[in-house]
């Protein structure tokens, strides 16, 4: 919940559609693409785009952009204007590198030699500032602050390689992997076909499905003879909106092409040898809707595990176990399953608040909060609480409700922490003297059910400076102290990784490109400090 407040955000969503079969399509390409992003909505608040083409020769470009939700940044009357495309991509935006502005809105749209691109991007680059040099030292200028204007560019640069009258956009995605290592998913739209590519580290998710009839869509007969069109997303959550198929996830270093005769895999760019993936743990704990599959398991279930690990480290005597509402649920299920204690409901969510993560303005957080809570007092009266969070970060939520719930009648409240920081509700609470024990004040005892994080995020996840880290302060020596609390514990990184990579081995059969793609790992970075590559600056 605490994510939600303190400004700590995923960058984007990027969503693409090819109607199959014969063109023109009857297939609703633009409203598949609407709901796609609507879908992935999470992922970014701040600004909404498509670009529909024709997939003619020379293809017909139609761009569609605006500030703030979807359903807000495009008007019915606009939609009109995209209805003549076989395909298109678009995409939603937070932004970690350039000003929330409308210029710094997805989907770009160059020239090159050979014709019009437009370009998706999810990620931040780790070495972006000697890129953008580079990229001027050719004559190009740059219009936006965006690391994805300048992904554009770079595509856009012929390779040495090429043949002057035949675009080769595999050649030019791999000199792109090769210029910069980590961290993107991207979506590469030129003429009749879209590319997908994910980073050599696959770092940002990205999974294609498949749109089949919605007669067929619980069918288990449905063949490729049903398909009606191809889907490519960050987060595979989106499918169901749009009635296609989870098909299989791009894997890291993958370039595949989608078309309207299908899926086709290009070429797979490998890591330097011994490098293991490096896929943002974030994704598992906070970031992704839970109902997205990722390596082959549910968002959901690992956080269920990650509730479990929890309860194993870190067990306390308590009645009930609840949760903020809504992203810490599974958690806190696993808590209450694995600990044998009941769950119950604490807390009712206004649900026409919003989320507010996405602001970039705290001003505008903390108005987000004021009113989002009610406490359903018959559930734990007189009862100690066992309260599950996914995160403490700034304070701006998790104090008031600990306030509402010990007013409320809670004798006991203990929190259990479902994400990384804590750090500025920490001092907030030894400001405002929140929890000062005396003799006749409830034990708390405060767990978090992942390690606490101690470094910035240099790959799309907007991070506070390591300064500004509670774990890196004196006072972290006696958080308990200083916070006034009965104890404080943390889930182990070995216990994290423990959760979420249990699953994947129990899938381990599944189809992978290649012996390269036959391990997994983690991007842990911003708990250990252990980067997957070398920072430049």
């Amino acid at each position: 919940m605490e994510f939600e407040e303190s400004g700590i955000g995923e960058e984007c969503g990027v969503f693409g559609c090819v109607a199959a079969g014969e063109w023109p399509t009857q297939l609703e390409v633009a409203q598949i693409l609407t709901l796609g992003l609507v879908a992935l909505q999470h992922r970014g608040q701040e600004s909404a785009g498509i670009v529909m083409s024709t997939g003619t020769n020379p293809p017909t470009y139609t761009t569609l952009k605006g500030m703030g939700l979807v359903n807000t940044a495009f008007k019915a009357e606009d939609l009109l204007k995209l209805r003549n495309g076989n395909l298109g991509i678009g995409h939603t935006r937070y932004s970690t590198t350039g000003i929330s502005e409308l210029q710094n809105c997805q989907p770009f749209v160059v020239d090159t030699l050979h014709g019009k691109i437009a370009v998706a991007h999810n990620g931040e680059l780790v070495n972006a500032s000697a890129l953008r040099k580079k990229v001027m030292r050719h004559g190009v200028g740059l219009s936006t602050s965006s690391d994805s204007e300048l992904i554009t560019q770079l595509l856009a640069l012929t390779p040495p390689m090429e043949e002057l009258d035949t675009p080769d956009w595999v050649a030019r995605i791999k000199n792109l992997m090769t210029e910069t290592p980590t961290s993107y998913s991207l979506l590469v739209m030129y003429k009749d076909v879209i590319y997908a590519v994910r980073d050599p580290y696959g770092n940002r998710p990205l999974s294609v499905g498949r749109l089949v009839p919605i007669s067929r869509l619980h069918s288990s007969g449905a063949g490729e003879t049903d398909t009606e069109g191809w889907v490519v997303s960050s987060e595979s959550c989106s499918f169901q909106s749009i009635g296609a198929r989870y098909y299989r996830e791009v894997q890291p270093g993958e370039i595949i092409q989608i078309s309207k005769n299908g899926v086709k895999s290009l070429s797979v760019v490998p890591r330097p040898e011994g490098d293991p993936p490096a896929f943002c743990i974030f994704e598992y704990v906070y970031f992704a809707r839970p109902d997205s599959i990722f390596e082959g398991q549910m968002v959901y279930t690992v956080r269920q595990r990650c509730g479990q690990q929890l309860a194993i480290e870190a067990p306390t005597d308590a009645d009930v176990v609840s949760t903020v509402p809504e992203s810490a649920t599974p958690a806190a299920l696993g808590y209450a399953q694995q600990s044998g204690l009941p769950y119950v409901e604490v807390l009712c969510k206004n649900r026409y608040v919003g989320r507010t993560f996405i602001q970039p303005n705290t001003r505008l957080r903390q108005l987000g909060v004021a009113k989002k809570f009610g406490a359903l007092t018959d559930n734990f009266a007189g009862k100690r609480v066992v309260l599950v969070d996914d995160s403490i970060v700034r304070g701006n939520t998790i104090s008031p409700i600990i306030k509402l719930l010990k007013e409320a009648g809670a004798t006991e409240v203990e929190i259990y922490l479902n994400q990384y920081c804590m750090f500025a509700a920490l001092i907030y609470f030894h400001r405002h003297s929140v929890f000062v024990m005396s003799h006749d004040t409830s034990q708390v005892h405060i767990r978090v059910a992942s390690p606490p994080i101690r470094f910035p995020c240099y790959m799309g996840i907007n991070i506070p400076t390591k300064e500004e880290l509670i774990a890196n302060k004196p006072e972290f020596e006696d958080i308990a102290g200083y916070i006034g609390a009965t104890s404080v514990r943390y889930l182990s990184v070995e216990g994290l990784v423990s959760a979420v990579q249990s699953g994947i081995e129990s899938h381990g059969k599944e189809e992978r490109i290649s012996t390269k793609t036959t391990r997994f790992g983690h991007c842990t970075a911003c708990l250990t400090g252990k980067y997957p590559v070398e920072l430049e600056w």
